[in-house]
């Protein structure tokens, strides 16, 4: 929520964490290890641009997730009671769904993706690999079922052809 447009680079396809937004109080990030550049996926660079040009509050220090009537951020908090839960139920999600899933399901997708441990962890900007392995994220199902089958493979003699993960 703390996110201004002046902290995205579109040319470098980058945005600069470096502020939090919580109860409606602006600080610095958490922490220094917070405080990073992210990389800008275009599919998302596309939709933040047509964001902006239909956006009252489109100049470098507004904010981009500005709530129309104030012109600051939304309180993440009140999102979650209206906004989030609604959607969640529209969507079939359980109850207690918060913003912090969004950063467990992102670290499982990144895993899922077979990104190197120390990738992940930058870019959930954790200072310690030990938050990013230890804290976040589960394997998924289907990565548990493919590797067990792969060693039970293994004891029956099968070769494991690394190439195609088989």
């Amino acid at each position: 929520m703390g996110l201004q447009w002046g902290d995205f680079d579109f040319e470098a396809h980058t945005f600069m964490v470096q502020r939090s937004s919580v109860g409606g109080r602006i600080d610095a990030a958490k922490t220094e290890y917070s405080k990073d550049y992210v990389p800008l996926d275009p599919r998302l660079e596309e939709l933040l641009l047509r964001w902006r040009s239909f956006s009252t509050y489109s100049k470098d220090v507004d904010w981009v997730f500005a709530n129309p009537q104030t012109g600051k951020p939304y309180h993440q908090e009140s999102l979650k009671k209206r906004q989030l839960r609604r959607v969640a139920d529209i969507i079939g999600l359980p109850e207690g769904i918060g913003w912090h899933t969004f950063r467990h399901t992102y670290r499982s997708w990144l895993d899922e993706t077979g990104a190197p441990m120390k990738v992940q962890q930058e870019l959930m900007r954790h200072a310690s690999i030990q938050t990013t392995m230890n804290v976040y994220g589960r394997a998924m199902t289907d990565s548990k079922r493919k590797a067990n089958s792969q060693v039970v493979g293994l004891v029956f003699g099968e070769t494991l052809d690394v190439r195609r993960g088989a």
